[in-house]
């Protein structure tokens, strides 16, 4: 006996959380301020200006 799958939800797309939507953003402000800033290092002020609002 086979146990039968149950239905997956549908795949949509779920909402973005405030922090998310943030992070989204600011991190692209942060990149296009400093270009040669690596990711992590970028992160990392997206984080802190976060963690300061």
């Amino acid at each position: 006996m086979a146990k039968e799958k149950s239905a997956k939800k549908s795949a949509g797309a779920k909402k973005l959380s405030p922090y998310n939507k943030f992070m989204k953003t600011e991190l692209a402000k942060v990149k296009t301020d400093n270009p040669t800033l690596n990711h992590k290092e970028a992160f990392k002020m997206a984080a802190q200006r976060w963690k300061d609002s």
